[in-house]
């Protein structure tokens, strides 16, 4: 396991995510895919999570509450643009607690061997002011325990 790497270059619209995982790489696409696994790992500990649809195909969608222990839910909604097994998922991301900021994330996913994984994520905002913002909200402490969850699970 290494540390996930967040790269947010100012100006731009992107933010990337590198993070290997001690994994095979064809569990760790499964744990992106299936919607059981999905819900054991997406999401910081403290929120649960309800998926209403999961259909992670090219041209697929998805949609999921994260509900906190006292009932405030967040709505998650996207597209599976490209799904390429093993290899490659790029789908849009909407969190829908703000409006007009979908973004597009494309996850790739490299065998380094030795039952390691690496992936690479990347976000791109509507804007840079947008991507700020989601910066500000702690998005990367989210993120960071989801990986941490995810690297329990396929342990």
């Amino acid at each position: 396991m290494t540390e996930l790497q967040v790269i947010a270059e100012s100006g731009t619209q992107n933010i990337t995510l590198i993070r290997e995982l001690n994994a095979p790489l064809a569990r760790v696409f499964e744990a992106y895919t299936e919607p059981e696994l999905v819900a054991q790992w997406l999401g910081p500990r403290r929120l649960e999570m309800k998926i209403s649809e999961w259909n992670a195909v090219s041209g697929g969608g998805y949609a999921y509450l994260h509900i906190d222990s006292d009932g405030t839910e967040y709505g998650f909604r996207g597209t599976f643009h490209t799904v390429r097994t093993d290899e490659l998922i790029i789908q849009t991301f909407e969190f829908l607690g703000a409006l007009d900021a979908v973004s597009v994330e494309t996850a790739s996913f490299e065998d380094l061997g030795e039952g390691r994984t690496r992936l690479t994520s990347t976000a791109t905002y509507p804007s840079a002011e947008v991507r700020e913002m989601m910066l500000q909200s702690g998005m990367a402490d989210g993120v960071k325990e989801s990986y941490e969850r995810l690297e329990e699970l396929l342990s």
